[in-house]
Formats: C-alpha cells, sequence, structure tokens
C-alpha cells in the first residue's frame, strides 16, 4: 500500500515540477534543458539494470539467512558501481561532451550555460548511482515504507528546487542545474544514513575480498545489463526509425503513445518492486511452492492493475486524447491502442522474470531475449521497408512479447521447476474470461455517447467498477479473495 501512495504522491509531484519549470525557464531554456540532460539520459537504464542484480544477491542472502555474507554483498557491489561510474563519467565527459559541443543546436548566448547544465547533469547521474545498492537493501529487506518515504522526500526536494529557482536571480538554468545536483547528493545520503541505522549487518567491514562472489555478481550483472541494453536500443532504434521513414507527426504520435503505455504500467512495475524480495527469498529458503505461487499470483495481479485502467482508455482513446490534447496528432489513437497491448502482454512476464533472477543463471535467459529483441528493430526496418504503415512496428513488437513471454515461461520451467500448465489454469485461463467479459460490456456501454468529458468520466468509472468485480469473482481465487477481504477489513477498522 505504502508504494501506492508513494507513486500517487511522486506522479503529481513530478507533474507539478515539469508545469512550473517549464514556466519559470520559458520555452527556449527548457527546450536546452531538456536536450542536454536526454544525452545522460541514455545511461538512465544503468542505475535500475544494476539495483536489480544487486536486490537479488541481497534478498538471496537474506533468505539464506546469512547476515555475513550481506556486508560482503555490499561492499563488492560498491567495488562494481564505483568502477561503473568512472567509466560512465569518463565516457560522458569524452565522447558525450564533444557530442554536445560539436553536434547540439544551442544559442550561442546560452552556450556557456548549456556546457555547465551538462556537467552538472553527469554529477546527478553518478550520486543516483551510487544510490542504487542501498535502494537495493532496503527493498530487499522489504522495507517498503522507508523506500516509499524517502522517494517521497526526494520528490518533494525537485519541487522544493523550483520553488528557490523562482526565488533566485542568477542565470536560472544554470542554478536549476545546480539545485538537482544538490538534490541527488541529499538524496542519496538519505538512503546511505538509512539503510546503516536500520541494518547491523552492512556496519561490519568484511575480512576478506570473496573472488568466487565478486565473478559471480560481475556475471549476473553483465548479463542483467546486456538485457537491459538491448531494451533501449531497441525502443530508441525503432523510434529513429520512424524518424528516417516518416514525417515528426509520427515521431511524436509515438512519443505520446509510450507515454500512455508508461503511466499505465506504472502500478504494475510499483506491485512487483514489492513482490521482487518475497520471489527471491523463498527461493534461497527453497520454498519453491511458496515461491510458485507468489509468482502466479503477480503476474495475474500485475495484469489486472493495467488492465483496469488500460480498457477504458482502449474504449475511449479518441475521446480522452481530444479532451487532454484537442488536437492529438494523425495516427495517435491507434499507436496508444497498440502500445497498451503491448504492455499488457509484458506485464504477465514482470515476476516470472523475477523468478528466472532467483537462480542466479542469467546467460541463456538474457541471452535468448536479448537477440528478439534486437531483431524487433531488424523486423521494423523490414516491414518498414515493404510499403506498410508506422503502426507495424507496434504489431511487431506484440508479435516479439509474446514469443518472449512463451520464452521466460519455458526458461522458469527449467530454472525453478514452475509448471507452464499449471501458470495456464491459474492465470491465463482466469484472465482470459476477465478480458473478454469486461471488453464485450466496455464496447456495449460505450455505444455511440458524444466525446463529452462527463459522459466518458462516468462510462470510465462503469467499466472500471465492472471490471474490478469481475476480477474479484472470476480472476482472484477463494484464498485471494480470502486475503482482500481481510485486509480490507483490516483497514476499515483503521479508519474507524
Amino acid at each position: 500500500m505504502a508504494l501506492y501512495f508513494r507513486q500517487i504522491i511522486v506522479t503529481i509531484v513530478s507533474l507539478l515540477v515539469i508545469r512550473n519549470v517549464l514556466k519559470i525557464l520559458g520555452v527556449e531554456d527548457y527546450g536546452i534543458y531538456t536536450v542536454i540532460t536526454g544525452i545522460v539520459s541514455l545511461c538512465v537504464f544503468i542505475p535500475g539494470a544494476l539495483g536489480s542484480a544487486s536486490q537479488r544477491f541481497f534478498a538471496f542472502a537474506i533468505g539464506k539467512d546469512d547476515s555475513e555474507s550481506i556486508s560482503k554483498i555490499l561492499f563488492l557491489n560498491l567495488t562494481v558501481y564505483l568502477l561503473m561510474a568512472l567509466a560512465i563519467a569518463l565516457l560522458l565527459e569524452s565522447i558525450g561532451l564533444w557530442f554536445v559541443m560539436e553536434h547540439l543546436n544551442i544559442p550561442a548566448d546560452r552556450y556557456e550555460v548549456a556546457i555547465k547544465l551538462y556537467h552538472y547533469s553527469v554529477l546527478s547521474f553518478i550520486f543516483s548511482l551510487l544510490t542504487s545498492p542501498f535502494i537495493s537493501i532496503i527493498i530487499a529487506h522489504e522495507d517498503m515504507r522507508i523506500y516509499a518515504y524517502a522517494s517521497i522526500f526526494e520528490a518533494f526536494l525537485k519541487l522544493g528546487s523550483v520553488y528557490l529557482l523562482s526565488k533566485m536571480t542568477w542565470d536560472k538554468l544554470e542554478i536549476y542545474g545546480c539545485l538537482l545536483l544538490v538534490v541527488s547528493i541529499v538524496n542519496m545520503t538519505t538512503y546511505i544514513v538509512c539503510s546503516f541505522i536500520k541494518y547491523k549487518a552492512i556496519r561490519k567491514f568484511p575480512n576478506s575480498f570473496d573472488k568466487t562472489l565478486f565473478f559471480e555478481l560481475i556475471g549476473f550483472i553483465g548479463w542483467t545489463f546486456f538485457g537491459a541494453f538491448t531494451s533501449v536500443i531497441r525502443t530508441q532504434a525503432v523510434t529513429l526509425l520512424l524518424n528516417q521513414m516518416f514525417n515528426p507527426v509520427v515521431v511524436a504520435a509515438r512519443g505520446i503513445a509510450m507515454t500512455v503505455s508508461t503511466q499505465a504500467m506504472v502500478f504494475a512495475n510499483s506491485f512487483n518492486t514489492g513482490l521482487y524480495p518475497t520471489i527471491i527469498k523463498s527461493y534461497a529458503a527453497e520454498n519453491y511452492k511458496l515461491m510458485h505461487q507468489v509468482v502466479y499470483q503477480g503476474s495475474k495481479l500485475s495484469f489486472f492493475l493495467i488492465w483496469i485502467f488500460a480498457l477504458p482508455l482502449i474504449v475511449f482513446m479518441e475521446e480522452i486524447l481530444r479532451l487532454w490534447l484537442l488536437t492529438p496528432p494523425e495516427g495517435v489513437v491507434l499507436f496508444s491502442r497498440l502500445s497498451l497491448v503491448e504492455v499488457l502482454v509484458m506485464s504477465l512476464s514482470l515476476s516470472i522474470a523475477t523468478a528466472a533472477r532467483a537462480p542466479g543463471k542469467m546467460k541463456e535467459y538474457e541471452l535468448k531475449l536479448g537477440i528478439i529483441q534486437i531483431f524487433i528493430f531488424i523486423i521494423s526496418w523490414l516491414v518498414l521497408s515493404f510499403g506498410y504503415g508506422a503502426e507495424s512496428v507496434f504489431i511487431v513488437a506484440i508479435g516479439a512479447n509474446i514469443i518472449m513471454f512463451f520464452i521466460r515461461l519455458r526458461l522458469v520451467e527449467k530454472l525453478v521447476g514452475l509448471s507452464a500448465l499449471k501458470f495456464t489454469k491459474e492465470v491465463i485461463y482466469p484472465l482470459s474470461i476477465v478480458v473478454i467479459l469486461s471488453s464485450v460490456f466496455a464496447y456495449y456501454l460505450k455505444g455511440d455517447i458524444e466525446s463529452k468529458f462527463t459522459l466518458v468520466f462516468i462510462n470510465t468509472l462503469i467499466i472500471m467498477l465492472f471490471t474490478a468485480l469481475l476480477m474479484y469473482f472470476i480472476g482472484l481465487s477463494k484464498d485471494m479473495r480470502l486475503r482482500v477481504n481481510n485486509e480490507i477489513s483490516r483497514r476499515a477498522k483503521f479508519i474507524r
């Protein structure tokens, strides 16, 4: 629950920050800020990839009740992270800086400030990277309240930096970069202090350098990094492909569609962050029955958390985009619907992907899936070369994600003994019934309504309520319904 509260607060604060920064900086400076930070953002997948690897090792040690290994894992993680931070800093301050200086279109009178902003952005990213292992420790211990409150604190620090920015008279673009650097330093300090206060095991300095564990960690991180890298390359490469073959309107439509699907995926990702340590710990404790049950329920609930928002969005996509954008770009309605279908397929694999990481044998898993992700770009290029429309890249991605789902399921069956047949019975079958019944109801309810906000809003709530009831009575197992009832009763008593 803390994670959902955290996500709502962070999303609202983020929207406020974006609106006010745009107002304070102005369109030109905000554009420079976006371009400069966009170069550094090409490395944004790295903390996530490293963080998931760190969480696996911390959670595994906790599941084994091996407190001595925790300090070793932290020390080895910090070693790897420091080496990675040094390599990235050298890369960004050499090739990245050269690209900014030689190839970005920056007004002459803002050039010097833009370079300073770039340096601030690089440092902010490095501090964010070094924060990652301490976030991993907190998540591995399932202290989600600490993680949620620290995230909310960071969001309000950013909002506070915007307030300070509005009161300062110096160059606002440079000052904003400096303020965000301060936020990243304070954020890192917060996580480090919380970790050292909360967990005694990490206060001990390891007596020796565990080479075996180090190379195991490097191997796991390496293959996880490869998987995350192919995912980013696949997304960015397809966008560049559309940019080369179509006009900017098509690229803008894809960008909006990706934003819609990303927001729909937010709650499923937060939910799976909470499941990650439970799955790893149960594997480490050799409680495979519990692990498999968590994967079944996690996959089902991840899909539900997206479907309850995605269905009304798909049905009323045209009306919602007109209300939001007034004049949405051509093709954005179809793109957004297809993008939502893609993330729905992906949501089924979130818990399965966590289970695949539990044994630590990542080579076969990441190599097979990484190759498919690269082929998404190759096949998209071939399809577009044959004259098909821009929407075909989404269809290719959906097909590829379906294939990757079955590959993940087969690999997890091999790695941790999770039955693909039971997964179909426990997850796919009830989901299919819920999807079919809710879809028929939603399209029947829509009819030919006018695109008025009130009608769209009321019908969206009705669809969400009906879908939630279907999830409860058909989608959830008897045990899961009992747990939901107990949780509702507990929170009702707390409110009273």
